[in-house]
């Protein structure tokens, strides 16, 4: 089978990866050649536990009445999970690294799906529009117009379709925008040399080669250190979407992880023992996947800027200069692990949880196909207490009625976490970031009211959600007092 693109799209009550839902998925199969074959729609009903950001609410101005209605989620994910572990499938949309993919890998887990083998299984892989788009801002910027957002350059997929007339339709809609980003690409492939480049980026085997073949700049006991840019949006126009970095090697826990010290911090130099988690930027980078890094060349280096340029190179010469304390920045970064939260969700701890042994994961697999009332009794045989909740959450979810006695009072007492009677309970991600409540999706209504930004329709949109949250989230205490300020 040969193998296609989909270009996907999805809206979401909110950014929490681990906590919110997809609401909406939007996507088309195509050929290698970007011809259209097949367009997909999935729509997603709101679970009984999710409490909507307001801020998504007027964002996508979908109503509460469209919210009651769609497939629920158990079955929206199965559809999508199965579509993009096709065979010989490359995922794709327009920042799906940053966001979407791992919204839905976390989606997968939580409905005890493979959240990995859309990346690596079947000839499947992942690309993302956005680190492309970038390099043709950078080095084609002939083949669009680039729009300007209070005259500063701005990649939103938006403002690009908007000034580019790539599609109709309002933003933040899934098939809107999975369109726009199916009309962009087709702009790029008319550039078929750079466009098939650029693809190499996202194929693991052609980036390992591509940065193996960067000469080092210096060696040291640790090996040879190649230096280069890194490109990436989340650096923006002002630093022309790229910084100098220098290896440093692979992270020891995270053995995926190549490792890539900053070289434009003047913070740098000032180094000591003591200071290395404050004055040094590290980079995490896995083959196959955004930053683009390319080779300090004169081409490349010329965006870099006369400044950053000599930060740059004086730091290469400190680090040089300074072995042992080099050495010690290197064994710090590469030693670093995440820290262990504990008690965390098994919503949220995708990372932390691991691989479920394999008996579960057969378990798995008997679950996704059993009816509804049979899905608890597999539940019960599952050896992970993390996996055995997260089949009571999916009962819970998109068949209560099928919950025994003993099931319900444990989706019920979930459900109390959900809204707990102060905001020091609330539950947390992998982050750190806490799950939105009740109590603060009232206090940012009354934000966004007092604003005096919004039109008639958004009005009406937080009307129906504030009576959505009073009636199913009722008020269980007085708690903490919130203050809500711009960050809503």
């Amino acid at each position: 089978m040969t193998k296609t693109y989909l270009f996907y799209d999805i809206e979401t009550t909110g950014l929490n990866k681990a906590f919110d839902q997809v609401l909406q998925f939007a996507a088309v199969r195509t050929d290698r050649q970007l011809n259209e074959i097949k367009r997909f729609t999935v729509k997603i009903k709101l679970r009984p536990d999710v409490i909507p950001s307001p801020g998504a609410v007027i964002t996508n101005r979908i109503s509460l009445e469209d919210l009651a209605t769609g497939l629920n989620e158990y079955e929206a994910i199965r559809q999508i999970h199965q579509l993009m572990n096709q065979r010989n499938t490359i995922s794709l949309g327009y920042n799906s690294l940053g966001f979407d993919d791992e919204f839905l890998r976390f989606a997968f887990h939580r409905n005890l799906l493979p959240p990995y083998t859309h990346q690596f299984q079947n000839g499947c892989r992942r690309m993302d529009l956005l680190p492309i788009t970038v390099m043709f801002w950078l080095y084609k910027p002939e083949i669009i117009s680039w729009p300007q957002v209070e005259a500063k350059p701005s990649l939103k997929l938006e403002h690009i379709s908007d000034v580019n007339q790539l599609t109709k339709g309002p933003a933040h809609d899934a098939t809107v925008d999975v369109m726009a980003t199916l009309a962009l690409a087709r702009k790029f492939f008319k550039k078929p040399k750079m466009w098939n480049y650029l693809l190499g980026y996202f194929e693991k085997e052609t980036d390992a080669h591509r940065i193996s073949d960067i000469p080092a700049t210096f060696q040291s006991a640790l090996g040879k250190h190649r230096w280069g840019l890194m490109v990436s949006s989340e650096y923006g126009p002002q630093l022309m979407y790229q910084v100098p970095v220098l290896s440093i090697g692979s992270s020891i826990p995270y053995s995926n992880q190549t490792l890539w010290l900053r070289l434009d911090s003047p913070a740098l130099a000032e180094t000591k023992a003591d200071t290395i988690d404050a004055t040094t930027w590290i980079i995490r980078k896995r083959y196959g996947e955004p930053g683009i890094l390319l080779p300090p060349n004169r081409r490349y280096m010329k965006l870099l800027g006369a400044e950053r340029k000599a930060i740059a190179t004086e730091n290469l010469k400190w680090l040089q200069s300074n072995p042992a304390l080099f050495q010690q920045i290197a064994d710090y970064h590469r030693n670093y692990t995440y820290p262990f939260i504990p008690n965390l969700d098994p919503d949220a701890a995708l990372y932390q949880i691991g691989f479920f042994s394999r008996g579960d994961e057969m378990l798995f697999k008997e679950f996704q196909t059993a009816a509804p009332h049979e899905m608890e009794s597999i539940a019960h045989r599952l050896t992970s207490p993390d996996a055995r909740i997260l089949a009571n959450r999916v009962i819970g979810r998109n068949f209560p009625q099928f919950l025994s006695a003993e099931f319900a009072a444990e989706f019920e007492a979930y459900m109390r976490r959900v809204n707990p009677s102060s905001e020091d309970q609330a539950l947390q991600d992998y982050k750190g970031t806490p799950r939105m409540t009740p109590a603060v999706a009232l206090a940012e209504i009354k934000h966004l009211r007092e604003s005096g930004a919004l039109d008639d329709e958004q009005l009406t949109l937080l009307d129906e959600l504030q009576n959505y949250i009073e009636t199913h989230f009722p008020k269980r205490s007085t708690g903490r007092q919130l203050t809500i300020g711009k960050n809503f």
